[in-house]
């Protein structure tokens, strides 16, 4: 049976480091404090008067040139984000354009929030699998710091600017993408969202006065929910596959709160050493988070390896992934 697999996986931050002390100059708030309620001690910020797409032209050229891939052979590029350059054209077009994938390559951008990344690896593991496509990219990239405000001591700290890339190919091995289960709650509307801007809510200057053009979170619902939806979307797929959690290798959660990834954890069941975590050095980077943590992990996994991947975001979307790596 033909299945989906990753060759190839590849990442990008910018150079600049926020770290909490400078933070605690430009907002009310304290290493200690940060530290303690997220766990984040630094996040890489794009200083550049540039969009997403540039950390995602990154991303994924430095995937291409390490996969030796050439750009000519690329049937699709999928790029999750919730940062789009535009409102339109989409930021796939413009990755896609920069890095020369444009001459059998289509290409569109998913919103899933922080979940738009294990989102576009399914999709884009059904074209393969369907027989419809050989070689398909999933960037992610999110300029974080365009849609934070920087007088919020609540959020701000939170989040960081990255990209991460993946390359998909056919196989006829048990190997890859083997399960997937996604959900969506729009009840969760009211506690995570991006006030104005849209077509419900067009941008103004009284918009923009009212501080409305920056993500709005309230705290504690998403941390509840997160820690519920990962822990169970991680139990169902890992009972669906008939595996226990000691089967399992390891497990990488969107890096959202460490708070959030030591809950999921220990809810599971799962010792702490399979349980891969950057996020105090990267923050939230929302959907690229997943594929920044394992592209950095990437020389502990081995072939063969069992992984669980668990994402948590807006509208409410989440979902898991069970995967077994091929590299």
């Amino acid at each position: 049976m033909l299945n989906a697999k990753i060759t190839g996986i590849a990442s990008y931050v910018p150079d600049y480091i926020l770290d909490n002390d400078e933070l605690s100059q430009m907002v009310d708030t304290t290493d200690e404090w940060i530290t303690t309620r997220v766990g984040i001690k630094e996040r890489r910020i794009l200083k550049k008067n540039v969009g997403s797409s540039y950390m995602g032209i990154k991303a994924v050229n430095k995937l291409l040139e390490e996969t030796g891939t050439n750009p000519d052979d690329v049937d699709l590029l999928i790029c999750p984000t919730s940062n789009p350059d535009y409102r339109f054209p989409s930021t796939a077009s413009i990755i896609s354009h920069a890095c020369g994938l444009e001459k059998k390559c289509y290409a569109f951008d998913i919103q899933a929030a922080c979940a738009g990344f294990l989102v576009g690896l399914y999709n884009g593991s059904a074209y393969i699998k369907a027989g419809l496509y050989k070689k398909v990219i999933v960037v992610t990239a999110e300029k974080m710091s365009s849609m934070t405000n920087y007088q919020d001591r609540a959020t701000c700290p939170l989040f960081g600017d990255g990209a991460g890339a993946v390359l998909l190919e056919p196989t006829e091995e048990h190997e890859g993408i083997i399960d997937g289960i996604f959900h969506i709650n729009g009840e969760g509307f009211e506690f995570l969202h991006y006030k104005a801007g849209g077509s419900a809510h067009p941008a103004s200057h009284a918009t923009v006065d009212a501080g409305e053009h920056f993500l709005y979170q309230e705290g504690r619902s998403v941390y509840r929910h997160a820690v519920i939806d990962m822990v169970t979307s991680s139990q169902d797929v890992i009972r669906r596959n008939g595996l226990s959690v000691k089967d399992i290798d390891w497990f990488v959660p969107h890096q959202a709160n460490l708070r959030i990834i030591e809950a999921v954890g220990a809810r599971l069941g799962l010792p702490e050493e399979k349980v891969l975590v950057n996020i105090q050095h990267r923050g939230n980077t929302s959907a690229a988070t997943i594929p920044i943590c394992i592209d950095e992990y990437k020389h502990l996994i081995k072939k063969g390896d069992k992984l669980i991947l668990t994402a948590f975001g807006a509208g409410f979307t989440w979902g898991a992934i069970y995967l077994i790596w091929s590299i």
